[in-house]
């Protein structure tokens, strides 16, 4: 699984010009899944991104998790994660699992990070064409590949 993490102020997600997810201070999650993932990469991501501490504490220092700061977590499932650009201009997405692999872990994603944060999650919607609005708050923005644990 790969995740792009970015500290918001605030972010959103529309499907039909709807807001479908809408938070605060908190995390906005890009996830891309792959056919080898599983439930030891959710539970691996899940925790680390929870505990990430990349928000500020008293002194300014980036000390503090999304636990700490009582943050939110918007949710986006985003294949492209996946693009392959090594030949030509048009990107492949063969890593990308497909729907029927994709889905199931997506909702398992959720009800993890929904257990390890205690509370609620925002999400987009899997496969819909969502227009995706945050504030970078930092700019803070991280990647984590569930792959490259070492």
């Amino acid at each position: 699984m790969l995740t792009v993490i970015q500290r918001v102020s605030e972010s959103s997600v529309r499907i039909n010009g709807e807001i479908k997810g809408l938070i605060g201070i908190g995390l906005m999650v890009l996830l891309g899944i792959e056919e080898v993932d599983g439930q030891d990469d959710i539970d691996w991501l899940c925790n680390k991104i929870v505990n990430l501490r990349i928000f500020p504490d008293e002194n300014g220092v980036m000390n503090k998790s999304l636990l700490d700061v009582n943050g939110d977590l918007l949710l986006i499932s985003q294949f492209t994660l996946h693009a392959s650009t090594k030949k030509g201009n048009r990107p492949s997405y063969i890593k990308a699992a497909k729907p029927e692999v994709a889905v199931p872990l997506y909702e398992k994603f959720i009800s993890s990070m929904e257990k390890t944060l205690g509370k609620p999650i925002q999400t987009g919607e899997f496969g819909a064409d969502m227009k995706v609005a945050m504030v970078n708050d930092g700019p803070v923005t991280i990647l984590i590949d569930s792959k490259n644990r070492i």
